[in-house]
């Protein structure tokens, strides 16, 4: 048991890790004229093309499994990969991206609802402590102390992303279609990609790219440099040791993990674009981690059942 914690603990902060480099990589491309949905959309498509031959390798000829298994990996890559990212991106249009990512990150709450509601599974004292102090955390790491302005449609937009974020843990969780780790992050990629292709084409996502360079670190790049490693690190390596890490840690757990996205989105921020964090900002990562803690050592108290499937 503590060796599956410890190797689910180091997939979750690497895919966390490898998540919060989008940020950084993107934010010059957008400078340079590159679109949102441009980025995502190529993010997506690299990741799936490189992922998608160890998935199928990982399958072993079992195609029934696959066939079985479909409404899984399309919901998946409906709702955990294009909806989170879509919904995110049109938040982002109409309010600031401190507040668009608060609501995104009530995720681990609203699976820490799900587990109760629909399994029965209770949250202990401790992980509701554990859920406080991190969103406090939270609060602080996206510096909205100073006050930022939230309009409606963009809310709802960011409640949408959260709901595909929350799919995200909930549907990686679900082991009991017997389909490898591998396989369901190639082929919702691949579905993810399929449809934020779709909705660039009917024009709901602005396309546009440029061949300036970007910089980073004062180091200039060329923008196809960054886009590979926007779709091997921020998409393949992400989803692949994220859905590894949620299978040993369960939805719960490694959602409260995947806040730490946030206090590595700021040290990556600093190290490639020289924006140095705040005190209250590196005060908001410790009570995040402190939070993590909680909601693991809160983990005792509630009764272990299979972890639960979209129904």
């Amino acid at each position: 048991m503590r060796d599956t914690t410890s190797s689910g603990l180091a997939f979750a902060l690497t895919s966390a890790t490898a998540f919060a480099l989008s940020g950084s990589l993107a934010r010059p491309l957008l400078d340079s004229g590159w679109t949102a949905g441009s980025i995502v959309l190529l993010r997506i498509a690299i990741g799936a093309a490189v992922v998608l031959p160890f998935g199928l390798v990982a399958l072993r000829g079992r195609w029934g499994l696959l066939w079985r298994s479909a409404p899984t990996v399309v919901l998946y890559g409906a709702l955990a990969v294009a909806g989170a990212q879509y919904c995110y991106f049109s938040a982002v249009r109409t309010m600031d991206v401190g507040p668009a990512l608060l609501i995104e990150y009530t995720a681990p709450a609203a699976v820490v609802v799900w587990m109760w509601l629909m399994h029965g599974q209770r949250p202990g004292r401790l992980t509701v402590a554990g859920a406080v102090v991190a969103a406090l955390g939270l609060v602080l790491v996206l510096d909205l102390v100073s006050g930022a302005d939230v309009d409606l449609r963009g809310a709802a937009w960011a409640l949408a992303a959260m709901v595909g974020a929350a799919a995200y843990f909930v549907i990686s969780a679900d082991e009991r279609g017997g389909l490898p780790p591998l396989t369901l992050a190639a082929g919702g990629l691949v579905v993810g990609g399929v449809l934020l292709g779709v909705l660039g084409l009917v024009g709901l996502m602005p396309m546009a790219s440029s061949s300036a360079p970007v910089a980073y670190a004062g180091l200039d790049v060329a923008p196809w440099a960054a886009l590979l490693l926007l779709g091997l690190v921020t998409a393949a390596l992400a989803y692949t040791t994220g859905i590894a890490a949620i299978r040993r840690l369960g939805s719960r757990l490694a959602s409260f993990v995947a806040l730490s996205e946030v206090v590595a989105a700021v040290v990556w921020a600093w190290l490639l674009l020289g924006q140095l964090p705040a005190a209250l900002q590196l005060l908001g990562g410790v009570l995040i981690l402190a939070g993590v803690v909680g909601v693991k050592l809160g983990e005792r108290g509630v009764v272990e059942q299979t972890e639960p499937v979209l129904v």
